[in-house]
């Protein structure tokens, strides 16, 4: 497939100006697929996992064609679950940041209704939500779907398996049949061929085929952190590890600039590599990286392709890729020509469920480690030293330097003195990476025991915000099937 770039997808200002902002420098496999299908107004059955760059590749079409002057809703998105419903939400308020006359409003179970009636009264464009708190305003007649245009189904094979098949027909009954209708679903099973064969026109289909993980020499490895000590762990596994060279992948090019600015202002030889350098910066930079003056490479997945270097050793994913198949991408720069490779990925927050889709879909096993302490790192960092040193004694010519040994022996120095002073200036030549400022990261044990010693939480009985009227009766209460768990 051809590669493409956001600006020939000819979207309006607005949009490019936002996806600039988020620093995305092009749109993945199933973006570059749907959204030229969707632009032209086709019905689009598309096969994407989550984690794929789905939500952008039918938002982006979908507030193309929002008329911000008409306060109706005009588009409908429904979603198995509240938390994606939340995070779809959250992605399209992100994409429609210079489009202020669109309002987007998430519905769900599990938050108090009234809240969503106001803001519905209040007039909204386009309504994410789901099926069964979808049907709860429709009974109550809050919300209104005649003027709908462009309807989504994400994972639909989820909501089918979670029971929603009646409500969906339900909702899709009360939408204009001229409609735009899309489709998304990690699988193809026949209960999915056949909704889109009810509620589609002719639809155009869309697959992403993901390649398979094809380097077991590699050793992969995961840590759970906040966002704001990911640059102290890359900087304590660099001193843990010590590679030779290595690449560390971010997911924006905004992103990269700050990493390597902060990795510099710590010591170590760092260089960035994204699509907003020219051409000739960008030979400068690979050219130090080859060479060795760089040791540790900054890049985002695009500016990335084409280095080839067999010398890699370690790849940081600083940010969980978007998609699974860039994490194959990603750390296969390493563990080239028969050599042996180490990943490390930071996760922070809901970037866990994406890593569970990357171990699901690349077919590999990524395990949870924790960050070196201060105690680990000074373990390394002797043994490092002496390494070099035992090195040193088998292979080099040390005469010379045994005969000033021995001149500064006697009754001021012992050998003991110098083999800790060698000791102290190997280590004191290292970059430091302790900030002033960053409070060492807590290993999992040490949270465990702050958890441990929390006082107990008082428990009291859960009051319903709802009159017990507001549901329906019975199993197939919206309210129920909401609270769902996540399995996204």
């Amino acid at each position: 497939m051809k590669t493409i770039s956001f600006p020939d997808l000819e979207l309006s200002k607005e949009l490019e100006k936002a996806i600039t902002d988020l620093g995305f420098e092009e749109p993945t496999p199933i973006q570059a697929l749907a959204i030229p299908m969707l632009i032209e107004g086709n019905d689009v059955i598309g096969q994407a996992h989550t984690g794929s760059g789905k939500t952008a590749a039918y938002g982006i079409p979908l507030l193309g064609k929002i008329d911000q002057n008409d306060r109706r809703v005009q588009a409908l998105v429904m979603c198995p679950t509240r938390e994606l419903a939340i995070q779809v939400s959250e992605e399209l308020a992100k994409l429609g940041k210079y489009l202020p006359g669109i309002m987007i409003i998430p519905v769900y179970g599990g938050q108090p209704i009234e809240r969503q009636l106001v803001a519905l009264k209040k007039g909204v464009q386009v309504v994410i939500g789901t099926p069964g708190r979808i049907i709860d305003h429709l009974h109550r007649r809050s919300l209104d779907l005649s003027n709908v245009k462009v309807v989504v189904l994400d994972e639909a094979d989820e909501m089918l398996d979670m029971g929603f098949r009646d409500d969906i027909g339900d909702i899709l009954g009360r939408i204009p049949e001229k409609r735009q209708t899309v489709l998304f679903s990690a699988t193809m099973a026949p209960p999915i061929m056949e909704l889109a064969k009810k509620y589609q026109k002719n639809p155009k289909n869309v697959k992403v085929v993901h390649e398979q993980l094809t380097v077991p020499t590699i050793e992969q490895f995961y840590y759970e952190m906040r966002e704001s000590d990911k640059v102290e762990a890359l900087c304590r596994l660099l001193d843990r590890y010590n590679p030779k060279l290595s690449l560390v992948f971010s997911n924006t090019k905004r992103r990269v600039d700050e990493i390597t600015s902060r990795l510099i202002a710590r010591g170590y030889a760092a260089e960035g590599l994204h699509g907003d350098m020219s051409q000739s910066q960008r030979e400068r930079v690979m050219a130090k990286f080859r060479s060795g003056v760089t040791d540790i490479l900054i890049a985002t997945d695009v500016a990335a392709r084409g280095i080839d270097i067999d010398d890699i050793e370690a790849v940081f994913n600083f940010d969980v890729p978007q998609d699974p198949e860039y994490y194959v991408h990603r750390i296969g720069r390493t563990a080239r020509a028969g050599r042996a490779g180490r990943s490390f990925t930071f996760v922070s927050g809901k970037e866990v469920w994406k890593l569970r889709d990357i171990q699901r879909y690349a077919k590999v096993r990524i395990t949870p480690d924790f960050i070196p302490s201060d105690q680990d790192l000074e373990e390394q960092r002797t043994l490092q030293a002496l390494t070099k040193i035992r090195e040193a004694i088998e292979k080099e010519d040390l005469d010379n330097y045994r005969l000033r040994a021995q001149a500064m022996m006697g009754e001021e120095f012992t050998s003991l003195d110098l083999a800790a002073a060698l000791l102290f200036m190997t280590d004191k030549a290292r970059p430091k990476i302790a900030s002033p400022d960053q409070a060492p990261i807590p290993r999992d044990d040490e949270r465990q025991r702050e958890r441990n010693n929390r006082p107990p939480r008082r428990r009291e009985a859960y009051k319903s915000p709802h009159p017990a009227s507001s549901n329906r009766a019975g199993p197939r209460s919206s309210g129920q099937r909401d609270r769902r768990s996540y399995t996204h």
